[in-house]
């Protein structure tokens, strides 16, 4: 089965605020979501707050141009990272992979 392919593009992110708006917007997140790591953590792990497709499929989320914000917030990125990689081994649906190429400068 394919999973549905969602992008969350960090093109300019430099803060975890830009972070949580972009993941808020690439999984079409309800304007309750906390935009904080636990409400990531939890959303991550909730079929009822996924694209309704991906609820069939499966999820993949492909995170692109995350170096710069890697760079300008190493801490928050090294966190980040730490919540997409504990929703993947709790929710066997999701992968999130980092795209490696295209990030600009």
């Amino acid at each position: 089965m394919t999973q549905l392919a969602v992008t969350l593009d960090l093109d300019g992110v430099t803060d975890k605020a830009g972070l949580m708006d972009g993941v808020a917007r690439a999984l079409q997140l309800p304007d309750w979501f906390g935009r904080n790591w636990d409400a990531l953590a939890d959303s991550l792990g909730d079929h009822t707050v996924w694209p309704e497709e991906a609820v069939e499929q499966g999820l993949l989320v492909v995170v692109r141009n995350w170096r710069g914000y890697a760079k300008a917030r190493p801490g928050e990125w090294e966190t980040a990272v730490d919540v997409f990689g504990d929703a993947v081994a709790r929710t066997p649906t999701l992968s999130v992979v980092l795209a490696l190429g295209g990030d600009r400068p």
